[in-house]
């Protein structure tokens, strides 16, 4: 069976794209205007409207719901969240464990919301596995666990070679950290039916309706302009192709792929039975979930970015990164050599110059904006979403300040990043550094982490 490659995503194929709904017929007027029908906007659509009921609420969308990162991710659902340790530093140690105790609270909030609106997503709650498997990944996973567990997650637990492998069988895994706030879910059942949802509560949703310009009290496109109080970017790695906005948050390239399902005796060799989401303490990791019709989805960064902030139209990626992600699930699991991939796609997520997540509204203005989540936007865009639910509430007058408006990353400012070519230059130097320090620590046999990794770190702003 040949590879399909593109198409959007696998998670597409499986349940086909949607009906198109109308695009903006011409200019109009709403309460709140949100620009982006991924998880963020429509989250946000859902808790307003929740709120709120009788607010006009208008989402635009450039293709059609899920088109982005929310119809090609991972299908993590899990508690992590970009910049804490930067929040850490700049609000103190509690505001930070505020701030990852609301994500771990957001995976729930996530499953028993789309339970209690009747979306079928697949999930099932593992937690997350992530093992190491060379000593300098051991170290660093050690380190890593620590300092989670510094952050409250008490429940959180250190395995070693012997009990990683009663979860997952992972060649040469020489110990792992399991945490219970995560989950497996079909990305595209998530979005599909969230979009529903919104619908049927009243949001209006207008696809095919790509946003040109955010202004103030103004959402431009070619159709029509959209007027409202409120006007949220929520566009997070399309970000660039708005006006003014090419150098707010990268588009990094995140690319997966999909086996086809594998037999009963091949789950009795790689046990999995937890169906934990997994990951691996790599520079270039990867990540990876047992699908519900039992195949294993994995992916990784493959080429990270394309020159001048462009995005792809269709989720195709590069042979070689097929090849690269196709290395590494036989690497992971030897016995896969011979099962094919029956799919390969990629998508863009937003990252920003610091590696931040961040929620924001401009009061003076009325826009606001969230993302920034870079990778970690499944259950992200959630507290997003009420975040910027309960900052709306609050500039109208409707309620006071609350937990969620309060957390360190609300508000938060990031300067641009780079022009080209400095950035592309940066950002490709930057991911071979990576590759490279993950093959000279697989045969170093030490437990110090690569040098030339240590320095892309500090270089790029990731820690």
């Amino acid at each position: 069976m040949n590879t399909v490659n593109g198409g959007i995503s696998f998670w597409y194929a499986q349940e086909g794209t949607p009906a198109a709904r109308e695009p903006l017929p011409g200019d109009t007027t709403a309460d709140v205007c949100i620009v982006g029908g991924g998880y963020t906007g429509l989250w946000t659509a859902y808790y307003l409207k929740k709120a709120v009921p009788f607010l006009n609420i208008i989402v635009l969308e450039g293709h059609f719901c899920g088109y982005g990162a929310s119809g090609r991710n991972g299908g993590w659902l899990y508690n992590g969240i970009a910049g804490r340790d930067r929040y850490a530093k700049a609000h103190g140690h509690e505001a930070a464990v505020r701030l990852q105790q609301a994500m771990n609270a957001t995976v729930t909030e996530v499953i028993e919301t789309a339970a209690a609106e009747g979306i079928d997503a697949d999930v099932h709650r593992g937690g997350v596995l992530e093992v190491a498997c060379t000593p300098a990944q051991l170290d660093r996973l050690k380190a890593y666990h620590s300092v989670e567990v510094a952050f409250g997650e008490t429940d959180r637990r250190l395995l070693g070679a012997r009990e990683t492998a009663e979860r997952v069988r992972v060649t040469g895994a020489v110990g792992s950290t399991w945490t219970p706030h995560g989950a497996r879910i079909h990305p595209v059942k998530l979005v599909k039916g969230l979009a529903a949802t919104v619908e049927a509560l009243g949001v209006t949703i207008h696809e095919g309706t790509p946003v040109t310009g955010i202004e103030p009290k103004h959402a431009v496109t070619p159709y029509g302009t959209v007027r409202a109080p409120y006007v949220l970017r929520c566009t997070e790695g399309f970000t660039a192709g708005i006006k003014g906005h090419r150098r707010t948050w990268l588009p990094m390239n995140s690319s997966m792929i999909v086996t086809d399902p594998l037999s009963p005796s091949d789950w009795d060799d790689l046990g999995w039975t937890g169906r934990e989401t997994l990951g691996d303490m790599a520079h270039a990791y990867m990540y990876a979930q047992r699908t519900a019709d039992d195949r294993i989805a994995l992916g990784g960064r493959g080429i990270p970015y394309r020159y001048g902030s462009r995005t792809d139209n269709d989720g195709r990626t590069q042979p070689a990164t097929v090849d690269a992600l196709r290395e590494v699930l036989i690497r992971m699991f030897p016995r896969l050599a011979g099962t094919g991939i029956a799919h390969a796609w990629s998508g863009v997520l937003g990252v920003p110059r610091d590696w931040c997540a961040t929620v924001t509204l401009d009061r003076s203005t009325g826009l606001g904006w969230a993302g920034g989540y870079v990778g970690s936007g499944v259950a992200t865009a959630n507290l997003a979403a009420r975040t910027l639910r309960d900052l709306i509430q609050q500039d109208s007058g409707q309620s006071g300040p609350t937990d969620l408006t309060t957390l360190p990353w609300v508000n938060h400012k990031v300067r641009p990043w780079e022009p080209e070519p400095l950035r592309w230059l940066g950002v490709r130097t930057l991911y071979a550094a990576y590759r490279a320090a993950d093959r000279r620590e697989a045969t170093a046999h030490t437990p110090t982490t690569d040098r030339v990794a240590a320095l892309a770190d500090r270089v790029s702003g990731r820690h």
